[in-house]
């Protein structure tokens, strides 16, 4: 049908507008819904790689190393006759019916169950076998926390933990806790790793841990102050910048009875511990550079009341020393 009037066309239009909206209606909508259908399908893509290999979460059993005395739960997809729980003995090995003994100690879960299907196939026991090896004990399921912690020990933790929970769960760390933690991870027992323990910072220093790492929290340097001062205190050095003025200032300052003039600083030295005369009322009085300390230092201010006083003898400073109350200044 032609139509030449300007009249026709409007009649043709109302006609067959109606019709065009609604087929033009249904292709949209055919094409939106292929569109959501594939959106629906893209998340099944995101936990592999782009050549289909599943991606193993840090922290994931996966990543963990097998060791002597695990025991693993072996099982050879749509052959369950197979199905075996089986303990890794001393020599590192399981044993698996047709294959026998196989070494699998150092290898993570993966690379375990990589061997098991190799060994399968090469024995042409199976056409493309699909192992699943799960690690249902390890020999070491506690996480080991030592040195400076209130209760040092071997903590039962399955699964990941952090840092923090672990250093918690030993009793918090004690007064004379440095801010060095070592950390020694089950799959790399050569290569322990150091690093700050700040719980006040952000989460970068609060690592995860996993059953078998052990956790060593570092001593830290003391300097102590005894003698004829305020407070003899033992300052635990935080920081490397600690002077005598200040350790001085934390001991609440001299007692009037004080013979700064003859105050010592003894030092531990590669050949012992070694006295050295310190100027401390030219230091107080701004007339000598203030000492930069070092850890394990020991000042001794002397009593002006005797002169015996001020010949104290080291053993006898170092008995004081270790007495003394152990402060957190910082």
């Amino acid at each position: 049908m032609r139509i030449t009037t300007s009249r026709g066309k409007q009649i043709w239009m109302r006609l067959f507008a109606p019709v065009l909206l609604l087929a033009g209606s249904g292709c949209l909508g055919q094409a939106a819904f292929g569109q959501q259908t594939q959106r629906a399908a893209a998340p099944e893509t995101d936990a592999t790689t782009p050549t289909g290999q599943a991606l193993a979460l840090p922290g994931s059993q996966t990543d963990l190393v097998i060791g002597s005395g695990d025991l693993l739960e072996v099982s050879v997809y749509d052959a369950p006759e197979f199905d075996r729980q089986v303990r890794v003995d001393g020599a590192g090995e399981i044993s698996l019916p047709l294959l026998g003994s196989v070494k699998i100690v150092g290898l993570t879960v993966r690379q375990s169950e990589k061997l098991l299907e190799q060994r399968f196939s090469a024995g042409q026991y199976f056409t493309n076998p699909l192992v699943s090896v799960f690690a249902k004990e390890y020999a070491s399921q506690g996480i080991s926390v030592l040195g400076e912690v209130h209760k040092p020990g071997i903590y039962p933790m399955l699964g990941v933990h952090t840092l923090f929970d672990v250093i918690s769960a030993a009793g918090g760390t004690t007064p004379t806790a440095g801010n060095l933690v070592s950390i020694t991870h089950r799959q790399a027992p050569s290569q322990p790793e150091a690093m700050k323990y700040d719980p006040s910072s952000n989460s970068y220093h609060n690592v995860q841990l996993l059953p078998g790492d052990t956790v060593v929290v570092s001593r830290a340097g003391i300097v102590y102050v005894v003698g004829d001062v305020r407070l003899p205190s033992g300052i635990v050095l935080d920081r490397p910048e600690l002077t005598v003025l200040q350790a001085i200032a934390m001991a609440q300052g001299t007692n009037s009875t004080a013979a700064s003039n003859n105050a010592k600083l003894i030092r531990k030295t590669t050949s012992g511990r070694q006295e050295l005369p310190l100027p401390l009322k030219k230091i107080i009085a701004g007339k000598s550079p203030d000492w930069a300390l070092q850890a394990d230092d020991i000042i001794f201010v002397p009593s002006s009341a005797g002169k015996a006083a001020a010949r104290r003898s080291l053993e006898a400073i170092l008995q004081t020393a270790t007495g003394v109350a152990i402060y957190h200044p910082y």
